[in-house]
């Protein structure tokens, strides 16, 4: 419960000072922000604002989005390192997290030293994409063209440093085959480079791109994970069509706190996400965005953050990608 200081002024003027308490049992008392590293309308944000919204009523108070973007997460980042660790600033994790460790020189946080894990929230896939009208029919016609003609074929994503961008490096290392990637700023350029022959394929995530699948306008060769995408059922992984074990990159959003949070406010948000992400409405919900709701424990949580942290820093110092 919150507690108030009546304090009398020598003008007879009240002020209140609150006191917000730390224990779970009164969690929280007021609004709790949600600062997530992408801007308003995309995928990543539309997670938070749906999990929020649910999550922000079981806890009894409102749960605010804060967006805060900029290259690799970092602004949110740093502005949720220096919040108050009292449950009331938390942080959208995401690939972007994991990946700036290896990405950037000097970073102003920890990834693994100053957040604290709550819970994973969502995973949606990659894609591997041809124009509509393209001659080839599958992955393993693709590749077997470009090994037919070394670095003559390309493959667009968004930014350097992106999830895009560094699982279609990691493809051309897995697949030894000597093709060129050509980023993008954005999807949209990626689709308009695709669809005008700029570029012979593209590597993008499926929640901006089913509706350009379903019009027919790109087709979907193969998705990146480790097993088919509930949205495309009909679609190999790449391990299935080109024959590379062992291949599998998702995107994934996740919850974390400000490290020195509370054991148990940390455990009650914990417990609440999942809960909350085993609720029907809210896999309907993200499942409309071509997301899949997924939940985890903090330990589990922990160990993605480190293997995507080694994963994607080796990635980045194998394609020789300069640090920033």
């Amino acid at each position: 419960m919150r507690r108030r200081i009546f304090l009398a002024s020598a003008t007879a003027t009240p002020v209140f000072l609150s006191v917000w308490p730390t224990r779970a049992d009164d969690y929280p008392v007021r609004s709790v922000r949600l600062v997530v590293p992408f801007g308003p309308g995309g995928v990543a944000d539309l997670t938070a604002r749906a999990v929020g919204r649910i999550l922000g009523q079981r806890l009894g108070q409102s749960l605010v989005v804060d967006n805060r973007p900029g290259a690799g997460g970092v602004a949110a980042g740093e502005t949720v390192a220096k919040a108050a660790p009292d449950g009331y600033t938390l942080l959208l994790l995401s690939n972007a997290t994991a990946v700036s460790r290896g990405l950037f020189k000097h970073l102003p946080f920890d990834a693994r030293k100053d957040f604290a894990p709550i819970s994973l929230l969502s995973r949606y896939d990659l894609a591997f994409i041809v124009p509509g009208l393209s001659s080839f029919e599958s992955l393993q016609a693709w590749l077997l063209a470009a090994r037919q003609r070394p670095g003559e074929l390309n493959v667009g994503t968004v930014n350097v440093g992106s999830t895009q961008h560094l699982a279609a490096e990691l493809f051309r290392l897995s697949a030894h085959v000597d093709l060129q990637v050509v980023p993008f700023n954005g999807t949209p350029a990626v689709l308009t480079a695709l669809r005008s022959g700029q570029i012979d394929a593209a590597v993008e995530s499926l929640p901006p791109i089913m509706a350009h699948i379903r019009a027919q306008s790109i087709r979907p060769l193969a998705v990146l994970g480790e097993t088919r995408s509930p949205p495309l059922p009909q679609v190999p992984t790449v391990a299935q069509g080109a024959g590379i074990e062992g291949f599998n990159v998702s995107s994934w959003t996740a919850l974390a706190a400000p490290v020195k949070t509370p054991r148990d406010i940390l455990a009650r948000l914990a417990r609440e996400v999942r809960e909350l992400m085993e609720l029907a409405e809210v896999k309907k919900e993200l499942a409309d965005l071509n997301v899949q709701a997924r939940a985890s424990t903090p330990e589990q949580l922990a160990t993605l953050l480190d293997s995507e942290i080694t994963r994607w820093g080796e990635v980045i110092a194998r394609a020789g990608i300069p640090r920033q």
